[in-house]
């Protein structure tokens, strides 16, 4: 049978950025993070570290893709995998059966079990905020119907409506109705910008001892000391906050809170969306504070951001088939085999040698350049990190008071792509974060070589002096 469709021709035309920047401008919604810049980059190739945009400019990438592409733009390893599997099997319905997701939830589920001494199951979606949504159906469900939940102040779990409602920040629930089960935000151990005259520890001490007299009488509001009972279900935790500036808690911190959690009958559920896969030289960051979770959510750079994927691993006797049947959530792409392959893949690569010891060693490497940026340059405050997941805040001349519109300033100069070293220019691609926005969010590629941590350096010290300048 002859078909009536018309085949367009095999070379499009090339349309120039300027019409691009019209179409988009017409065409395309605003309501995602392009629009934040007046002037967003487009980007034509890229390759380990780099993007790079038709003048075939390298920007050094320091976020790559928000903590999503920890094994480097391109990774052949992984890329071969993804090509692999679209030769073998591309798609299937999550209804049915594929090796690849069967063999990779049984590699998380033992990792846990071996790690934290805990039975469990995986189930698997495909973005960050929707792996939260199925975790938050699995606590309700676990708990009898409760939907009240703790969260951290600063704390980011995606933009889906039960996700923002236990992320901190109102601006991302303002146009949206009114939110009954928005969560009760607790002070998060935030040391730089917490009282004077504590240490790390005793301010982590201080804020988990704040949150345990919500439970000391009846009337604080959380507690029914007579049944026994909390009104709330879980704690939902970043190890170390993300979008909230990369902080990093002291290590007794999390220790304390556990055992006011269990006292009292509250999961803890561990979102390590942005932080897992080796971010902090660690699987999983909570891995680093002692504390074994109840869930744990996962998604981003398991598939170095190919095929998205996500999931979550609860513990057996929250997520086993007579408790959580089939049917109890779904995703159309949740389980594709062109992720759960990816993934797969991944935690092998992660495995064959100490990888988790090279990312150590390079954040460190990292870091002590950033401190070296602190001594030269007034206008920047703490710097912090844990693995090569690492901080740095833009503040004004006193070191402290919170300098955001020196940090747009910088990301967009650095978007210029007309820094120079050793003769060649470069861009680079810079993060925003914080309670402020005034903090740059380091998030390099896991594989970033010794001489791209010194380009770092140097193109950063380059923007510093720039801003200090103006």
């Amino acid at each position: 049978m002859r078909s009536n469709l018309k085949l367009a021709p095999t070379r499009a035309p090339v349309i120039g950025e300027d019409e691009l920047r019209l179409l988009e401008e017409t065409y395309c919604s605003h309501g995602d993070t392009v629009h934040y810049t007046e002037k967003p980059k487009f980007f034509e190739t890229c390759e380990g570290s780099f993007v790079y945009d038709a003048a075939e400019t390298p920007f050094l990438d320091l976020q790559m893709w928000y903590s999503a592409v920890n094994f480097g733009y391109r990774n052949e390893r992984l890329n071969q995998v993804a090509h692999r599997q679209l030769d073998r099997l591309p798609q299937i319905a999550s209804q049915y059966l594929h090796r690849e997701k069967v063999e990779l939830a049984a590699l998380i589920a033992r990792d846990m079990e071996e790690k934290f001494g805990s039975k469990g199951r995986v189930h698997f979606n495909v973005g960050g905020s929707q792996a939260v949504e199925d975790s938050l159906k699995i606590v309700r469900n676990f708990t009898g119907g409760k939907s009240l939940m703790f969260a951290f102040e600063g704390g980011y779990h995606g933009r889906t409506l039960g996700a923002t409602s236990i992320t901190s920040s109102y601006r991302y629930r303002r146009r949206y109705g009114h939110f009954g089960e928005r969560a009760q935000f607790i002070e998060f151990p935030y040391h730089f910008r917490g009282p004077k005259g504590m240490s790390k520890e005793e301010y982590g001490h201080d804020c988990v001892q704040k949150f345990a007299r919500l439970f000391e009488s009846e009337y604080n509001g959380v507690w029914d000391p007579k049944a026994g009972k909390s009104e709330y279900a879980a704690f939902y935790v970043e190890p170390i906050q993300g979008t909230g500036g990369y902080v990093i808690p002291p290590m007794n911190f999390f220790v304390e809170l556990k055992k006011v959690l269990d006292d009292h009958g509250i999961l803890l559920v561990v979102d390590e969306i942005q932080m897992g896969v080796y971010r902090t030289g660690k699987l999983w960051s909570i891995e680093h504070f002692g504390v074994s979770p109840d869930v744990l959510v996962f998604g981003k750079a398991i598939t170095n951001g190919l095929n998205p994927l996500s999931g979550i691993w609860a513990k057996e006797e929250m997520i086993n088939p007579t408790i959580f049947p089939p049917g109890s959530t779904h995703s159309t792409f949740a389980s594709n085999p062109m992720g759960t392959s990816v993934a797969l893949e991944t935690l092998k690569m992660v495995s064959e040698n100490d990888f988790g010891a090279s990312v150590m060693e390079k954040g460190a490497h990292f870091l002590e350049g950033l401190k070296d940026l602190q001594s030269q340059h007034a206008i920047v405050g703490e710097v912090d990190g844990l693995g090569l997941a690492l901080r740095m805040e833009i503040c004004r001349d006193d070191a402290f008071t919170p300098d955001k519109a020196t940090l747009d300033w910088m990301c967009d100069e650095g978007m210029k792509g007309d820094l120079v070293v050793d003769g060649r220019k470069y861009g680079l691609v810079l993060d925003v974060g914080g309670y402020h926005k005034n903090v740059i969010t380091f998030a390099p590629s896991l594989m970033i070589s010794h001489d791209e941590i010194e380009l770092a350096i140097s193109l950063l010290d380059q923007l510093l002096t720039r801003a200090e300048r103006r």
